[in-house]
């Protein structure tokens, strides 16, 4: 087992996936920790809370490439443990199935730097355990209920994001332009409120515009082809 840090097990197993031989484990680059240093490129798996890393990707970015992973529950299946003891108390499959588009609820606090040509971010669809322990100190959506771990089971599913046209895949091709937020939700098949992020994101990020309204819906549409290639070689600076 490589080092992990008092890391939670999802992220060590995930650290154990992309580790190669000669890897320096959480190393150190320009006075950050680094999950994985290797040869070509920077690796930092991310579980959550994409606006952590703010600060800490603008300026890696600036000398270096670096490969952000995200893991997605494909499939979960929600562990109950005494708070005491830690003994098994039962298990369940999660009603919830993660997808790609889960994705954008963390991209959205990064816009700026999607099309950054040193940044890679890769989706890991997985199939994972949950263990949640009834100790009264969780949140309250929760009933008390503490989420204490995360296992990895199986890595279903690798997406990778490099290209601003990658991003842009997640729009199906079916969809005709303009399109509204409820439209694209439709089409993927997913809620309004995550369309609504899609959206945003891509839309900071340079790869959409707004083209109208139709009442109160905003219109979205592509940017062209020649506008992309633009914005891979000089990447909006914009970090509002």
């Amino acid at each position: 087992m490589i080092g992990t840090r008092n890391e939670g097990s999802l992220h060590a197993s995930l650290k154990e996936y992309y580790w190669q031989p000669g890897d320096l484990v959480e190393g150190n680059v320009d006075g950050y920790i680094i999950d994985l240093v290797q040869k070509d490129r920077l690796v930092e798996i991310q579980t959550s809370n994409f606006g952590a890393l703010k600060g800490k990707l603008t300026n890696l970015l600036l000398g270096y490439q670096v490969l952000l992973v995200y893991p997605i529950a494909l499939e979960r299946e929600l562990v109950q443990v005494a708070p005491e003891t830690g003994e098994l108390l039962s298990t369940r499959k999660s009603p919830k199935k993660g997808t790609v588009y889960d994705l954008f609820s963390e991209l959205v606090r990064i816009p700026h730097l999607l099309t950054h040509p040193n940044l890679t971010v890769e989706v890991l669809l997985v199939r994972d355990q949950e263990f949640r322990c009834p100790d009264g100190k969780g949140s309250w959506r929760r009933r008390g209920v503490s989420i204490v771990d995360r296992r990895l089971v199986q890595v279903v599913e690798k997406r990778t994001f490099t290209a601003p046209t990658d991003y842009l895949e997640v729009i199906p091709p079916e969809l005709a332009c303009p399109f509204t937020n409820k439209e694209l939700a439709e089409a993927c098949q997913i809620r309004v409120s995550q369309a609504r992020k899609v959206s945003y994101t891509l839309k900071k990020a340079g790869l959409l515009m707004e083209v109208g309204k139709i009442g109160n819906a905003i219109l979205h549409e592509r940017v062209s082809n020649q506008k992309l290639s633009t914005i891979y070689t000089g990447y909006p600076q914009d970090t509002a």
